[in-house]
Order: C-alpha cells, then structure tokens, then sequence
C-alpha cells in the first residue's frame, strides 16, 4: 500500500460552453491535512464534487484511485461508504431537528425498525465530544450559532467512519474564534488519523494547518508545495494562483471627495422580537460624494442591524431617528422608498438574500431597477439582455451569456452580479455589507476596483467589513462600532488595526481624530 490515501489522474470536466477542470491531478498523503486554492471559479470545488460523487463516473474523464482501489462513485452514498465525507461550503442541517436527528440523518440508530434513542443521543453525545461541542444532543439546530453547526457537521461525518474529510470553505462565514476552534480541531483529528483535504481562500489558514496545498487556476493544476519542506510564504501562493505578482492587495486610489450626500443622525434600532434591547443607539455618521467609508466592528456590534434598518427598515423595530439626503430629510421606511432615494444595500449572505440563484444572470442584474426596462408594465427582454450583457462583459463575470444560471457561479462572480443589479440601479449610496466573504485575492482586487470605479463616478460608498486589513486598504475613513454604538470617526490618515480595535472594545464614544 502506497502513503497515498487518495489518488486522482487526468481529471476533465466540461460544462457547457465551459471546460471547468483539465487533466487536473491531485495526490494525498496518508494522515495529512491537503490544502486546495485557487481563485474562485479554479475549478476546486468541481474537483471535490467529482472526488464525492455528486459529479457521477461516467461525468468526467480521468480516474481516482481511493486507498489502492479504482472508484467509480455513482453519488455521495458510494463514496460515504468508502470513508469520503465531504461538507460544502453551505450547511446542510435541518433547523427544526434536534443536533443528534441531524447527526444520524439517514444513518439512524434503529432496533427492530424503531429508532433507539437513547442510543442515538447517547452516540450523538460522544461524537459531540470528539469535536469540543457541549451542547445538549436534543438542542435544535436553530438554536446554534454558525461556528456550532459547522461543528455538528464534521461530527456527522465522523458518524460515518471517515477516511478522508472534505471541508469546502470551512471557515467563511466564522468569526475568529470559531475558525480558531476549527482550524485546532482539523489539527487534532490528524493526529488521531483522519485525513483532510482543506478548500480555504484563507491563506493564512492554510499556512497554520497544511501539510501540503495544491494550487489550481482556471482548471488546471500549476503545482502542489510542501509546507514544511519549503519557506512558503502568502505572495508565494499568491503568485502561483493569479499567474503575476499582486505585490498591492489593494489598488492605488486617490480619492476625489466632494459634498455630503448622506447623513444619518441619532439613529436608534430595537431589537425584532425584544424590543426593550437596542441593537443601534444613537448613530450619526455621514458620507460624501465620492468617499469610501468603513464601519468596523466586532460580531454583534450591530453593523449589518444599522445598515438593513437604514435600507428600508429592513430590521429591526421601534427605529427612530433622521436621514438627510443632500441636505434634505427623507423617509426611508420601505425598501422600495430606500431606492426611491438612491440608496443601496448589498447584503453580506447574497446567497440567500442578494441573488435569486435558481435564476439566470440577466433577471438577477435586472431585478432591482425594472422600470428603466419596461414599458406600460411589460419588460422589454430585449433592453434587459442588452443591459445585462453589457454588465457581464464590463465586470468580467466569468460565464458565456446572460442565460447562465446565478448559482452555478464561482462565490466572486456572483458577488460581480450582485454588484451589477445595483449599478443598474444607480444609487447614490451603495451600502457593501461584507461585499468580499468567501471570495479569492484575485477576485477581491477586482471586486475593489468596481468599487473605486463607483467612488469615482460620485457615489458615496460605505464598506461594513470583518476584515481590518481590507477596510484599511480602501476607505478614506473608518467608523468603529462596539455594542451597537458608534465610538469613533478615524480618518485614514490616523487608522491602524491597533488603534481601530481600541475604539471597538470600548462603548464610549470618544474623539479619533
């Protein structure tokens, strides 16, 4: 038997119109964690969906060779039952039932055609254990946090005696310390065995716990590095993934800042079902034409409440307060009377809530300004294939038309259509909750160009983002949030992640500049 768990040869897949994997090979080692990167529409998770099954044998060309055996997976059951789990990016748990229900979904704990379960909550338990989750088994899956139900679903996969674990994006929508917990636990199963192969845009994740990382780009395998064996560094991988040196993350700006366009002023939001808890209290803050904006802040700090509340009071109750628009106050209960007022909101779960991702690129872009497309209350299909196709090519949304469907774009091309519907709207705020989770380097310098480009046309621009680094690298100035306050206005000129994560541990609002 060969130190290699996992064999793939020539692996080809076309879509299409697309070839989307092209005599990619993949080899890993026995006991290791293997890392895969790329930019987003590489090809790794079409990789992964051939390896699991959900891409069938007879899909694809090339072969896999699991454990010295040639296998042909015919759906994710053949290659569970090898010992191959693999856990998507979005979770696939039942909200309404209980952790351990979840846990043996499909594989239940029965006796004489009857669930056993004390047995079933008794396993549950255990496998709770393994992962460092204290939870109750008969706890609802509603009632976990996110970084909890990602827990639960490699305790679901250890139900099945795996071999080989497959965790595709493990960590994009944790917060530190959940990604913290999971990265520790990827590092423990290790070393009782367990084989993982790691999918991550997070580099610095990849440098914590891989043994080995694979980079693809557009389909193809350029080279796998030893992490131990070599001095990787992030620009290393980098570089290999984008095909040229990003030596800027960032591009270069220089800000043409005008007259204020917005201001929001004592702002106060309730919580949706207490409605004695604030979640905003009191914000003012303001934006100028031109001018890119951050808010910062902890999880639960109340960025994304106090920008849903502004757009349409889409959260929250009880909201009092005041927007003015170019000087003049405006009313913004509605989300229909927030465009009205040109002002915009890109979600931070486009997924669910920013796409229709069962719909194709043209009515997504199209979805949010219908009128400029139609004629006594009929879409002119016509315009909106134009416009669309316009859109497509101007971002360079990696798809070969407009008819291609939303949600089997990479995460960065969806997030470019996100982008695209509100340009086609053309709001005078544009509100980017988030507007990089989950996506490649590549795909977020391309993603702050349009950005840039939006600043530059006149618009103001505000950036709620989780990651220091990234508000840092394009605003001209920085709101921080802690405890559903804004505690200061930072000027670039002042703004360092220290000083930022001073004013967001503290509630008390102070003087930055």
């Amino acid at each position: 038997m060969t130190s290699n768990i996992l064999e793939m040869r020539r692996i080809t897949k076309t879509f299409p119109g697309v070839k989307a994997l092209q005599d990619v090979s993949l080899e890993v080692v026995r006991g290791q964690v293997h890392a895969i990167c790329g930019e987003n529409g590489a090809g790794k998770s079409t990789l992964m969906k051939v390896l699991s099954g959900v891409y069938p044998a007879g899909s694809y060309e090339g072969e896999i060779r699991f454990e010295d055996q040639l296998c042909q997976f015919k759906d994710i059951k053949g290659s569970e039952a090898a010992g191959v789990v693999i856990i998507h990016q979005e979770l696939a748990l039942s909200p309404y039932l209980s952790i351990a229900e979840n846990i043996f979904l499909g594989n239940e704990q029965a006796r004489h055609g009857f669930v056993d379960w004390n047995k079933t909550n008794l396993e549950a338990s255990r496998l709770l254990a393994r992962v460092g989750l204290n939870d109750n088994p008969i706890t609802k899956i509603t009632d976990l946090g996110v970084g909890k139900q990602q827990l639960v679903e490699i305790a679901k996969a250890l139900s099945k005696d795996v071999k080989l674990l497959i965790l595709d994006e493990p960590t994009a929508a944790l917060n530190d310390e959940d990604s913290a917990h999971l990265l520790s636990l990827i590092k423990h199963l290790r070393e009782q065995g367990t084989t993982s192969i790691l999918i991550s845009h997070k580099l610095n994740e990849i440098k914590a716990v891989a043994d080995k990382v694979t980079i693809l780009r557009d389909g193809r395998t350029i080279e796998t590095l030893d992490m131990h064996a070599d001095e990787i560094s992030e620009e290393r991988i980098i570089k290999a993934m984008v095909g040229r040196d990003l030596d800027n993350r960032y591009p270069d700006h220089a800000p043409r800042i005008g007259v204020e366009i917005l201001r929001v002023e004592d702002w106060t939001v309730h919580h949706p079902v207490d409605q004695s808890r604030q979640v905003v209290k009191q914000a003012n803050l303001h934006v100028r034409a031109g001018e890119i904006v951050g808010i910062a802040g902890l999880m639960g700090a109340g960025r994304t409440e106090l920008a849903m509340s502004i757009f349409g009071h889409s959260y929250g109750t009880r909201i009092t307060g005041r927007i003015y628009k170019n000087g003049k106050e405006i009313r913004t209960n509605t989300v229909s009377a927030a465009i009205k007022n040109g002002i915009a909101y890109a979600t931070e779960d486009r997924k669910h809530y920013g796409l229709n991702l069962l719909d194709n690129i043209m009515r997504n872009v199209s979805g949010a300004a219908l009128d400029k497309i139609s004629r006594w209350g009929w879409v002119d299909s016509n315009k909106e294939n134009i416009v669309a196709d316009g859109y497509r090519k101007s971002m360079n949304v990696k798809a070969a038309t407009v008819a291609a469907i939303t949600g089997k774009l990479s995460g960065g091309n969806q997030q470019k259509v996100v982008l695209s519907k509100w340009m086609f709207a053309n709001p005078d705020v544009l509100i980017l909750d988030e507007p990089t989770r989950g996506i490649d380097v590549g795909a977020k310098y391309e993603i702050y160009t349009i950005i840039n480009r939006l600043a530059d046309e006149g618009k103001g621009i505000i950036v709620i983002s989780s990651e220091l680094p990234e508000l840092l690298g394009i605003c001209d100035r920085i709101y921080t949030l802690a405890e559903g306050r804004i505690t200061a206005d930072i000027p670039r000129g002042k703004a360092t992640a220290e000083y930022l994560m001073q004013f967001m541990t503290q509630e008390k609002v102070q003087d930055a500049r």
